[in-house]
């Protein structure tokens, strides 16, 4: 009888491991066709692996996502809205069922699942990125705090930055629409974004050096102060204008001068101007202030500089296609 039991135990096992290895295959094969944009197919799959195991919530949550995607929003919301209620998700479903709401226009439903995942999640860049682009959305500017409050708490999701640049930019404020923009696309260089930012970044250079001192810019943040007044030192190659090789030249003395100041580095140590120093001493600075204005600036130009530069370029490509960049928790000055 021992025997029996023992085979019947082991079997079980056999069995749940078996099913265990299919429904994990069959998410990774539903995920590749999610990916593909074939939510049909994708929603076949995860109705078997579903069928499966419907205990598992990241199956439920995969399924509602493809439902989502393929408008079928009552099977969507059915699916996610308990896991929810009984809070056993991710952040990402708090994610799902707030679009799900909002695909109804029902805001504000919407707005309170945001607020009880960050109940939940208080570090989930996601939700405060997406809750931000709904408060802006209403033309409420209390937007920029959910943004920033992501930076803060989840410092390498890219989004919270590109929303926080373009509000810095329209704003009257002159230094966080550049290093939020700058951080962006250090973190999403890929980014279908990247050449609103780049404009972006290249029109904010503009309106900085449009004060003639930027030393009286009113502000009461130090970082501010400091990035400012170092700002201010470099000014007198802007007097014939802004361009890619002018920006080179103000932000290379910039980064000499903030380097040499220890109180500077010990007070305000940022991970932004230690990868452009980086690129400083390995000689692809200049490739990288082409990156960031050539080709809004001049586009033909910007080639031109390009085919003269390809070994330069090339070498710093592979750089940013290969480097991680990631901004350490912490260095948040706003």
């Amino acid at each position: 009888m021992r025997f029996i039991f023992s085979f019947i135990f082991l079997l079980w096992g056999f069995i749940n491991t078996v099913c265990g290895q299919d429904v994990k295959e069959l998410q990774e094969t539903a995920r590749a066709f999610m990916r593909q944009g074939d939510f049909s197919n994708a929603i076949i799959v995860l109705n078997r692996a579903y069928g499966l195991n419907p205990n598992n919530t990241l199956i439920a949550q995969d399924l509602a996502l493809a439902y989502y995607y393929q408008h079928d929003l009552d099977r969507a919301e059915k699916l996610m809205k308990p896991l929810v209620d009984k809070g056993d998700t991710g952040d990402q479903g708090y994610q799902i069922l707030a679009n799900i709401l909002l695909s109804r226009n029902n805001q504000k439903e919407a707005e309170k699942i945001y607020k009880k995942g960050l109940k939940k999640y208080p570090q989930s860049g996601p939700l405060y990125n997406d809750y931000g682009e709904l408060l802006w959305q209403r033309q409420d500017y209390s937007a920029i705090s959910m943004w920033e409050k992501g930076i803060l708490e989840d410092p390498n999701f890219a989004p919270n930055y590109y929303n926080a640049s373009k509000y810095y930019y329209f704003s009257t404020n002159k230094v966080w629409g550049l290093l939020y923009g700058e951080i962006f696309l250090n973190i999403d260089p890929q980014s279908k974004n990247a050449p609103e930012v780049k404009e972006l970044i290249l029109n904010g250079y503009k309106k900085l050096f449009t004060e003639t001192d930027l030393d009286k810019v009113s502000t009461n943040n130090k970082f501010e102060k400091a990035f400012l007044a170092t700002m201010a030192k470099q000014s007198s190659p802007v007097s014939l204008g802004i361009s890619p090789d002018v920006l080179t030249m103000v932000r290379t003395r910039f980064l000499l001068d903030w380097e040499n100041d220890d109180n500077k580095l010990k007070t305000f140590p940022f991970h932004l101007f230690e990868v452009q120093k980086q690129f400083l001493k390995e000689g692809l600075f200049e490739a990288y202030n082409q990156w960031l204005f050539g080709s809004t600036y001049n586009l033909a130009g910007f080639q031109t500089w390009v085919e003269l530069h390809k070994d330069e370029y090339d070498t710093f490509l592979k750089k940013m296609r290969t480097g991680v960049f990631k901004m350490p928790v912490g260095q948040y000055y706003k």
